[in-house]
């Protein structure tokens, strides 16, 4: 078990340093070794722990002396294990660690995306290298640390359907006509008869969000604005969490077609230690709030939206699996782990080989014995301080604080007088 040193990451949509609820600069806060210097107007977005290039983690040496954990894992293969040696190798180019675990704080939309999966990777690294900057998939997992607001896959198609119907300007963006309004109910009465996977579905919805993404800029900039300033005013055409996103999502984003993407995409809502998968080609953007992230170690984007950067629409377009289903359907489930011989702990497990996380929650003094995992994990306190104990080695813990543990060592964890929540993202092979 090592101390680690996480890297910060400083983008707009971040919360401020100054503002009382900055989580990001708060944990940063919390490694005196990152020797973090807040400012007050900065924005701090992310806290990465893992071993992808672009932010390594460090490990404190009992020196005081400070090496790169991939450093220390590609040159000791028993940290990860020889099934996840075998599994996924430790010479990638993101790292010896399949997966990567984030903090995010969230104070303004991020950019409505999707990543690719495995195979589109590989050819989308090959013809643009300086675009797609490595060739691995990225599904990734939030979980809720406090209240979070976010975009996960496309509605059911009746309310798309009931959207280009009542609003004129969407109308407008898609050119929208009796034969799309035909193909839209067609594809309603085919999901009211539980048909979702039906290729008419599908296709329709491919078909209506396609024209939405290859809309002229001359055409959706002054739709957008003039809805925009339609809803503000007040209207009963959509429900008020529609009109106030819409609202929102213009001022921080003017004109931008991703505002129109409300009326494609869910509106997820979760609260603290609810969770929600976004697996391979799910268009998903983050809105607001507090998370933990964990994903396939990648940096791999396909933007649609609310952002100043490009746009691959064709890939975008073709990309996507047209998934049609409510917001509950996107939440994840977080059963009980039976490896905590005290039950103090849930796994969120998705359906990927390279990552879950644990959420062990304790009330004060109250303790937690995690078998050993056959795999390496990371593990950060969210709330409170204690103790952890590996193979006789103790450390004190406290909010914020990230550690690394080694593969097949069993954890205890004891809580102090205030309690103690913390998550453990892994991976594991059987």
């Amino acid at each position: 078990m090592w101390t680690l040193i996480p890297g910060v990451q400083s983008y707009e949509w971040g919360v401020p340093g100054g503002a009382p609820n900055s989580l990001v600069a708060d944990f940063a806060e919390s490694t005196p070794e990152l020797h973090f210097q807040r400012e007050a107007n900065k924005p701090y977005a992310e806290l990465w722990m893992g071993t992808h290039p672009n932010v390594p983690s460090r490990v404190i040496q009992p020196d005081g002396s400070q090496v790169s954990l991939n450093d220390i894992l590609r040159n000791d293969h028993s940290l990860l294990g020889s099934n996840i040696v075998e599994k996924f190798g430790v010479d990638n180019s993101c790292g010896a660690l399949p997966f990567l675990f984030k903090v995010l704080s969230i104070n303004k939309a991020l950019s409505i995306q999707a990543h690719p999966d495995k195979a589109l990777a590989e050819q989308l690294h090959q013809q643009k290298p300086t675009m797609y900057k490595d060739d691995n998939h990225k599904p990734e997992m939030a979980i809720a640390i406090q209240a979070f607001e976010g975009f996960c896959g496309f509605r059911p198609v009746k309310e798309v359907r009931d959207f280009v119907t009542r609003v004129p300007e969407l109308r407008t963006v898609l050119r929208a006509d009796e034969v799309m309004d035909k193909r839209l109910q067609e594809a309603v009465d085919a999901q009211s008869r539980g048909d979702e996977k039906e290729a008419c579905v599908r296709d329709t919805i491919k078909l209506v969000f396609g024209a939405l993404m290859r809309a002229d800029p001359q055409v959706y900039e002054p739709a957008v604005s003039s809805l925009a300033g339609r809803y503000e005013r007040g209207t009963d055409e959509v429900s008020e969490e529609v009109r106030a996103l819409i609202v929102r999502l213009n001022q921080q984003y003017p004109k931008d077609v991703g505002v129109l993407c409300t009326f494609f995409l869910n509106v997820v809502h979760l609260e603290r230690g609810q969770a929600m998968f976004l697996g391979a080609d799910e268009p998903h953007a983050y809105l607001s709030g507090h998370i933990l992230e964990c994903m396939a170690a990648s940096d791999n984007v396909v933007r649609a939206g609310l952002t100043p950067k490009a746009r691959d629409v064709e890939v975008l377009v073709d990309m996507l699996t047209y998934e049609s289903k409510d917001a509950a359907a996107q939440r994840l489930d977080a059963p009980v782990w039976d490896g905590d011989s005290q039950k103090g702990t849930v796994i969120y497990n998705p359906p990927i080989p390279e990552f879950a996380v644990l959420l062990t929650t304790l009330a004060p003094g109250a303790r937690s014995e995690h078998r050993a995992l056959h795999g390496p994990s990371i593990i950060i306190a969210t709330e409170g301080s204690g103790t952890y104990t590996v193979n006789g080695k103790k450390a004190e813990v406290h909010t914020g604080r990230v550690f690394f543990v080694e593969a097949n060592q069993a954890l205890q964890i004891t809580a102090g007088v205030s309690g103690l929540i913390v998550a453990r993202a892994f991976v594991e092979v059987a």
